[in-house]
């Protein structure tokens, strides 16, 4: 399964920390304006099960000091990973909803560059 877009793709910095989604209840982004996608930025995560691109997710970012950031993303792409890699799916997430101060907060989780 590979569903990307080179030409929108973003490099997002690879997420370092454990994150629960679930899919999100009713699309408000459908009576909401939200902000363009990337413009809140994205992390890349590893899975297992592939969400769909264009899935709307809720989803819990925990910290390494025992705190977490919860925020809304929406699946840019999802590539298939070769056979010994540290996941099945190397998935692009943007932010649609964050809270003020709460992107800082993930930089200590956050790879350098988009590795």
């Amino acid at each position: 399964m590979t569903a990307r877009n080179d030409v929108e793709r973003k490099p997002y910095p690879r997420l370092q920390a454990p994150i629960y989604f679930t899919r999100a209840g009713f699309p408000w982004r459908f009576w909401k304006r939200t902000p363009p996608l990337d413009a809140l930025g994205g992390v890349r995560v590893f899975a297992d099960e592939p969400p769909q691109p264009g899935d709307s997710l809720d989803a819990e970012i925990f910290l390494l000091d025992g705190t977490s950031v919860t925020c809304q993303v929406v699946v840019a792409w999802v590539d298939e990973l070769p056979a010994g890699s540290p996941g099945r799916f190397d998935v692009g997430l943007s932010f649609t909803a964050i809270r003020p101060g709460d992107r800082e907060r993930l930089g200590s989780v956050l790879a350098p560059g988009p590795a």
